[in-house]
């Protein structure tokens, strides 16, 4: 077996020799690995339902030196374990070549039925308080999550004059643009597998500053809610060629209809500004295709009969 398999193989060789902690922290790391890399060994006893101490004991079991050792394994098994080929063997496993279309759609609304039965609705109520009552909101999504992130800005950015959308090409960047927030703003984070570290040390930034933090992601076990105060989960699929983020964006909208009714004034306000605008510059005109009008299409209809009887 290659060094990538290594942490796999000791806990299967192990398995029967772990006390029945162990074979829960085993169970839940072999299930979990993609959730498991980010938690510290006192929130992975938490979360399995044992001690810090077993969960130091399993390491050593394991035959590393302590749990930072061990967990530089589990972060080599998952940089290995489903990287973008595996996605792809796994998505021609189970789609037939002539029903990919009907596969696909079908699980997409199979996201959104599933995500619409779990979802919790007391959080999305305080997600849009949270939101409303902000001084400053910051929205954060890395790599296939930032053109959600760059959707809810677009939206948000008609509703309110306090959006700050954080580029992410760095991580020294997104402190930089996150250096004021304080108690009585709110970062909403952005997040699935693999989870991104940079959205997750944002999130922390924001909570060692008080800062309200609001999560979107895929479970309530996802690292991305070590630091949230409200939990926006949404179904996607990691087992594909692509992300899957119709039921994240389908929530999304869903909270940007909710702010526009809970600030309708401002709202009307905004647009029929805005309105004015892309009447006086012409926005819509010469960048945007509208609908043939009526009296045009009877004017070339009558072109094209001239023509044809001449």
């Amino acid at each position: 077996m290659g060094n990538t398999n290594d942490l796999s193989n000791r806990i299967n060789e192990s398995y029967s020799r772990l006390s029945k902690g162990q074979k829960l922290l085993a169970t839940y790391i072999t299930d979990n690995y993609d959730k498991a890399v980010f938690l510290t060994a006192a929130k992975l006893g938490e979360v399995v339902g044992v001690s810090e101490s077993t969960v130091v004991r399993f390491a050593t079991h394991l035959g590393y030196k302590g749990y930072p050792e061990f967990q530089n394994a589990l972060e080599e098994l998952v940089r290995n374990k489903l990287n973008s080929i595996q996605r792809m063997e796994v998505t021609y496993g189970r789609i037939s070549q002539s029903k990919i279309l009907e596969s696909v759609l079908h699980s997409d609304a199979d996201k959104i039925n599933t995500t619409l039965e779990k979802i919790d609705q007391e959080a999305f109520e305080i997600a849009v308080n949270t939101i409303l009552n902000a001084k400053h909101i910051y929205i954060i999504g890395i790599r296939s999550c930032a053109p959600l992130a760059s959707f809810m800005a677009f939206y948000f950015n008609l509703m309110f004059d306090n959006v700050h959308l954080l580029q992410t090409s760095s991580s020294s960047e997104i402190f930089e643009q996150m250096v004021r927030i304080g108690k009585d703003d709110v970062i909403i984070g952005i997040s699935f597998p693999r989870y991104s570290m940079r959205t997750l040390k944002a999130m922390e930034f924001a909570n060692n500053r008080n800062a309200k933090v609001i999560t979107l992601t895929d479970s309530v076990h996802s690292p991305m809610n070590l630091y949230s105060s409200c939990n926006l989960i949404a179904d996607s699929d990691m087992a594909s060629i692509v992300d899957s983020l119709v039921a994240p964006l389908s929530v999304i909208n869903a909270l940007i209809v909710a702010l526009c009714m809970k600030n309708r004034k401002k709202v009307a306000k905004t647009l029929e500004m805005l309105e004015d605008i892309w009447d006086e510059y012409q926005v819509y005109e010469s960048d945007e295709i509208n609908y043939i009008d009526d009296s045009i299409k009877m004017r070339y209809g009558k072109i094209g009969d001239t023509e044809f009887n001449e």
